[in-house]
């Protein structure tokens, strides 16, 4: 394992700055000494950085390149471009329940047949879905075989047809208005929230914002890093290990120290809607259930009904 060196910045002046260590993966590595680093980052923080990941550089590229091409555009464009998809093209509206930030973002489905935009587009989004699917699974099977569980435990919800996975382009151009100098970096881009998937798989350009919450009010800077992936846990994941990993709240903060544009691209690995998310019974043997059984449809719809705030998987505790 590398360990990258991260600085908390709080929002208080008063707070001290300290330093954390964020685990960085090696996959390349022997897999049972793999699995078992998954395994303990997952439990200390529910999030940690791949590297040696096997998705090729230029495919990357193709779909970064693609990415700012589409915003790029002017805005009738990329409404039109957006609207034939179920989701489609967005701007500092988020969800449906009134979240706004500093982005516009393009969301789509990954199991179509067809994404509406150009052929270009199409050829970059499915080159890349493909790629870090495969990664996203290859990660399930090394925590399935670090919790002692089958290989396809969680692995092969991703692996359906008709997954329900999505992936998410968000684009955060800089944040001009700085007339405030004490809130000079604090913009919030997007709000604090867990992801509901399983898995979720983050790469960004060479422009930071991402931070992961410690739970005690601290936030950690995760700098972009040209190597690797980002993986934090989701709320099913963390229903699916009966608590035994916590799906990590992050949040983007937008972009008021310089001039460039940051792009992140984000894998949602998520069930098909009538999946059943239940705790595989070798993690059940001397506790009891913490979730009752719920499909991923259920939780969804629960999710899309509340802001991004809210701690959603309470709702679904074992009474």
């Amino acid at each position: 394992m590398v360990v990258a060196t991260e600085i908390i910045i709080n929002q208080s002046p008063k707070e001290k700055i300290r330093e954390l260590e964020i685990p960085v993966i090696d996959l390349s590595g022997q897999k049972s000494k793999v699995a078992k680093l998954i395994v303990n980052a997952c439990e200390e923080y529910g999030f940690f950085k791949v590297i040696n990941h096997g998705v090729p550089h230029h495919i990357i590229q193709k779909m970064e390149d693609e990415g700012f091409e589409f915003f790029d555009k002017p805005l009738p464009d990329k409404i039109r471009a957006g609207s034939a998809n179920p989701f489609g093209y967005g701007s500092k509206n988020i969800g449906l329940s009134g979240d706004k930030g500093e982005l516009e973002y393009l969301l789509l489905q990954t199991n179509q047949d067809s994404i509406a935009n150009t052929s270009k587009f199409r050829c970059a989004v499915s080159g890349y879905v493909e790629c870090v699917r495969d990664l996203a699974c290859k990660i399930l099977e090394l925590i399935a075989k670090g919790l002692g569980v089958p290989p396809s435990s969680f692995s092969d919800l991703l692996r359906r047809i008709d997954s329900d996975s999505l992936l998410r382009l968000n684009h955060y151009p800089p944040v001009t208005d700085t007339s405030d100098s004490s809130q000079r970096g604090s913009t919030i881009g997007f709000g604090e929230h867990s992801d509901p998937q399983i898995l979720s798989l983050l790469r960004s350009n060479g422009v930071g914002g991402l931070q992961i919450s410690l739970g005690n009010g601290n936030w950690v800077p995760v700098g972009p890093d040209p190597h690797a992936f980002c993986v934090n846990i989701g709320d099913v994941l963390q229903a699916m290990t009966n608590g035994r990993f916590v799906s990590v709240r992050h949040r983007a903060m937008a972009n008021t120290l310089t001039d460039r544009s940051r792009l992140s691209l984000v894998f949602f690995g998520a069930p098909p809607p009538e999946a059943i998310i239940t705790c595989p019974p070798q993690l059940l043997k001397q506790n009891k259930p913490r979730y009752r059984a719920f499909t991923w449809a259920e939780y969804k719809s629960h999710t899309y009904a509340h802001r991004l705030g809210e701690t959603r998987l309470d709702h679904f505790k074992s009474v």
